[in-house]
């Protein structure tokens, strides 16, 4: 109904903090993946039926439920606002860049204190919300193993960096690194930084795990593809496709993405998203030396920038070549990987490690980078609107960060101060020149 919020998940549970009755949690994260509400006790509407309440004012409408909105909404909620999340292909939707089966947390970022400080920061409230959610085999601590070239490369640069901020971290020979990891081709390689609290998130899941966590505290949930706000000003609504009304004290728009699509004018050549493709190798019968811990999460900078991960939860061994694609529209791009990207990946599999020569493809997939021209975050209020909050730019570094970020995008809403200079729209140029990995 136009000038209405239709098709809420609404959860009042106050001290109750339990899912909707007479729903299993896996049906609930599938209603939430699917963007679908589901009935629950309480003041609740119901999937397919009518709106059953005139539409409320929210403190903060949260457009875009991957791990920057997600994790916004949740920490919004955690302070006393009312939160909206919306999103209009559902909780980390395989079009998503948070949609994917896993993703890397690591502290080291060369010279960038700021985003070694976040991730140190975001890997215990991961923990912590895995534990609430009994749920701790969404976070596995394999290592995280840097592969270094030279002796005083971005590798030196991440040691420096932990060593100050006394993170975990040890320093392996040429020597020591062949005798601890005989799977890897090391001709190239002089020396290694290890991570040893390091290691995978189970993306996807870990998404929606937070979004029906969320709805449980009392966030309501949405399926709509929200609109633009129009004129300038202070924002009183927002449309959704369908025609529904959005009201809310404040927005945050966290679309990933499709962020440039929603705000062409000022962020269609200031984000970038570009198309990414990643494997999974099939690792050889009965062998454990690619499965944790025997081999751990690792990244390769110094020869052809690629990142993978061990055989976790029998996926197969992962790889992802780190160079920018071409650009890419993520409601209308193709999926399917190509030819030369196959090949680029198969020659590096079978370089860097040669127990895999012929190893069979037992998974692909293609997902997108929202890339700024430096790699920065973008957090900021819209230039146009006063109540408008822009937040995305993860730039294929960013979903580690998601409890972090949103903590602090929850803090800047709530009681104000300064933003970081470099997450601010100023800082953002409309020519690529990547400067954080």
């Amino acid at each position: 109904m136009a000038g209405e919020v239709g098709q809420i998940t609404r959860v009042r549970t106050r001290r109750n903090r339990t899912r909707p009755s007479g729903l299993d949690r896996r049906a609930f994260v599938k209603s939430l993946a699917a963007g679908v509400a589901l009935g629950a006790r309480g003041n609740v509407w119901a999937a397919g039926g009518p709106l059953m309440a005139a539409a409320k004012t929210y403190d903060v409408a949260v457009i875009g439920a991957g791990v920057f909105g997600a994790w916004t909404a949740y920490q919004l909620n955690h302070v006393g606002q009312s939160v909206l999340l919306v999103d209009a292909y559902g909780a980390s939707n395989s079009r998503a860049s948070s949609g994917g089966e896993s993703r890397i947390i690591r502290m080291g970022y060369g010279k960038d204190e700021v985003y070694s400080r976040w991730a140190m920061r975001a890997l215990p409230l991961w923990q912590e919300f895995f534990a609430l959610i009994l749920q701790p085999s969404l976070f596995h601590q394999t290592g995280v193993l840097w592969l270094a070239h030279k002796p005083d490369g971005y590798e030196h640069d991440c040691q420096v960096t932990l060593a100050r901020l006394g993170a975990p971290h040890e320093r392996l020979s040429h020597d020591e690194l062949a005798r601890r990891y005989p799977q890897f081709n090391l001709e190239s390689i002089t020396w290694a930084l290890f991570e040893p609290e390091s290691g995978v998130l189970m993306a996807r899941r870990a998404v929606q795990a937070v979004v029906e966590q969320a709805v449980t505290n009392g966030v309501d949930y949405l399926d709509a593809e929200a609109l633009a706000p129009s004129g300038s000003g202070r924002v009183h609504s927002v449309g959704t496709r369908r025609g529904d009304a959005i009201r809310a004290g404040a927005y945050v728009f966290a679309c990933g993405p499709w962020l440039p699509k929603v705000f062409p004018e000022l962020l269609g050549e200031r984000i970038f998203p570009t198309r990414q493709e990643v494997y999974f190798f099939g690792v050889p019968a009965g062998d454990a030396r690619f499965q944790p811990p025997a081999l751990p999460t690792w990244i390769n900078l110094g020869d052809g920038e690629a990142y993978g991960m061990p055989d976790v939860e029998n996926r197969g061994l992962k790889l992802a070549i780190d160079k920018h694609g071409p650009r890419f529209d993520p409601d209308t791009g193709s999926r399917i990987p190509t030819t030369e990207g196959l090949s680029d990946a198969r020659r590096y599999v079978e370089h860097l490690f040669p127990a895999m020569k012929d190893a069979p493809v037992s998974e692909t997939r293609v997902c997108q980078y929202e890339n700024t021209s430096s790699g920065d975050f973008l957090i900021d209020h819209h230039p146009g609107f006063e109540n408008v909050w822009l937040v995305g730019g993860g730039s294929g570094h960013g979903f580690k960060h998601g409890p972090a970020l949103g903590e602090y995008v929850a803090a800047r809403i709530t009681t104000g101060g300064e933003i970081e200079p470099r997450f601010t729209l100023a800082t953002k140029g409309k020519m690529q020149h990547r400067a954080v990995y």
